[in-house]
């Protein structure tokens, strides 16, 4: 007998709209920092990894595209991928780009930069994305946030379809930094139940 699906089997709709309304208006972006702020307070107050086994819009995201559309190799990840020092590598370069992004958001708050109304894919790539913003409601900074985090948001969504492609559907979930971290509080909140 086929499992009811619940409510929450549905986020990946979520995820996708996030990104389709960040391609539209840049601002949505700021919508993004809830897939920062859950995991980290379910972790920190549950001591485990609910987001990203049940909540996580993304990883669902893959597993629709990946398994049930086949587009995925549905191969092993390999060993390198998995390995702490891979994970907890790009758990380190990931927050050195995120802190990054922040300083150039801080110096475009205090006038010393100008808004620069591109994405950066794959920390590379600047795409124009000039039409994503038109406002003069918000300040610059408000913005250049805004772009700095849907380049992050769509640099990990492109990371996670690569290898969702290569290798099984939900690959991403493997070096993904949010889970890598959650992880670490989870191990943290639990040595600290323990010795209690």
């Amino acid at each position: 007998m086929k499992e009811k699906k619940k409510w929450y089997d549905y986020l990946w709709i979520v995820s996708l709209t996030y990104l389709i309304l960040g391609f539209f208006n840049i601002l949505f972006a700021w919508l993004g920092l809830l897939c920062f702020f859950i995991p980290i307070i379910i972790s920190v107050t549950k001591g485990n990894k609910a987001y990203c086994n049940r909540y996580c819009g993304r990883g669902q995201l893959f597993s629709l595209i990946g398994g049930k559309f086949g587009f995925s190799r549905k191969k092993d990840v390999p060993k390198w991928i998995k390995s702490k020092y891979f994970r907890y590598g790009f758990l380190i370069f990931f927050f050195v780009m995120f802190f990054l992004m922040l300083w150039n958001t801080y110096l475009v708050f205090a006038g010393s930069k100008d808004l620069s109304q591109t994405v950066k894919l794959l920390w590379t790539f600047k795409l124009p994305w000039n039409h994503a913003y038109r406002g003069e409601l918000f300040s610059p900074g408000v913005a250049q946030f805004a772009f700095g985090f849907y380049s992050i948001m769509l640099t990990s969504t492109v990371l996670g379809l690569i290898t969702m492609v290569l290798f099984k559907p939900r690959s991403w979930c493997v070096y993904c930094p949010m889970g890598t971290m959650t992880q670490l509080i989870c191990k943290a909140k639990n040595v600290t139940a323990s010795q209690k």
